[in-house]
């Protein structure tokens, strides 16, 4: 058994999400191979080979690869799927876009968003926002798979000792064409691989409050800002910051969740983290089931409380 990796990067280094990934696909068994695929992207192939426990790197470079088009990228993966038996993409918005394409073409049923790789053929994922976990097994003789990031373990970047192997890469497929890309520009954390995020709710009732009372304690703990779904809607905080199922899906060491009620939406996206502080007024709130330490407090008071003492 042999198992391909996608690979999420920016032409020089690999992202953090393809680092989970290579986690889960080691423990399919076999060897993992991880395609590169981009356009001068020898250094981000490289950046892969030491990614310990990858066997070979598959560059592939071309036009039709530079923007990372959801249609061209699965064509590039369909090209070379028949030497592998599983292929694995992280559960990102370009792996969402990316693995139900290539598994279509394969005719086979894509197994989405696992936590756990039972064995080779067996995963667990979780379903109704992560209140159950289904065990599911897969006789496709490909399986593709998308890679919960917060379930893995980053596989460590330096160790590994693959090959890079150049592949041709595929002709433009024709049926999207890359526009432009707004990039948000952020001197924190990205949101998915920070250590420590603290995320406001609706409790704190504008942006120019959300701004006030979470940034200082932010800029305290060199954390990473989030935001409950509710406090999004409201115009509080931009988009893509919020947590959640609909989403980003987070596992911080720390999570400090100040006026988030902590509905069933919110805590799939960050009930895996591995220290939760809630701040709520409302001791009946349901984040303090989720949390290790909870502070029943108005959050205009404690907050900057906290970051004065920090």
């Amino acid at each position: 058994m042999t198992a391909l990796v996608i690979a999420e990067h920016d032409n020089q280094s690999i992202k953090t999400a393809t680092l989970n990934t290579v986690t889960a696909a080691l423990a399919c068994g076999g060897d993992v191979h991880v395609l590169v695929a981009g356009v001068g992207a020898a250094a981000a192939a490289q950046a892969a080979a030491q990614i310990a426990g990858v066997a070979k790197v598959i560059l592939a470079e071309g036009p039709s690869l530079k923007d990372g088009l959801a249609e061209n990228l699965a064509a590039q993966v369909l090209a070379i799927a028949s030497n592998y038996s599983h292929i694995l993409a992280p559960a990102t918005a370009s792996g969402k876009n990316v693995a139900p394409r290539v598994a279509a073409k394969l005719d086979v049923a894509q197994i989405s968003d696992i936590t756990k790789v039972v064995s080779a053929d067996t995963f667990e994922r979780p379903i109704y926002a992560g209140n159950a976990i289904a065990t599911v097994q897969s006789i496709d003789a490909t399986k593709v798979i998308t890679v919960r990031g917060t379930g893995f373990d980053a596989a460590a970047t330096t160790g590994g000792s693959a090959t890079v192997e150049n592949a041709a890469a595929v002709a433009d497929s024709g049926k999207s064409s890359f526009v432009g890309r707004e990039v948000t520009k952020n001197d924190r954390p990205e949101l998915t691989a920070a250590k420590i995020i603290v995320s406001g709710g609706r409790a704190l009732g504008s942006a120019e409050k959300f701004n006030e009372v979470m940034t200082p304690l932010a800029d305290k703990l060199g954390a990473a800002i989030g935001a409950s779904r509710a406090a999004v809607d409201a115009g509080y905080a931009p988009n893509d910051l919020q947590v959640g199922q609909t989403g980003k899906i987070v596992a911080p060491q720390l999570y400090v969740a100040a006026g988030i009620s902590g509905a069933i939406q919110h805590l799939a996206g960050m009930k895996d983290s591995k220290v939760i502080v809630a701040i709520n007024k409302d001791e009946e709130a349901p984040i303090f089931s989720v949390a290790d330490y909870g502070l029943v407090a108005d959050l205009f008071d404690a907050v900057p409380e906290m970051a004065s003492k920090l």
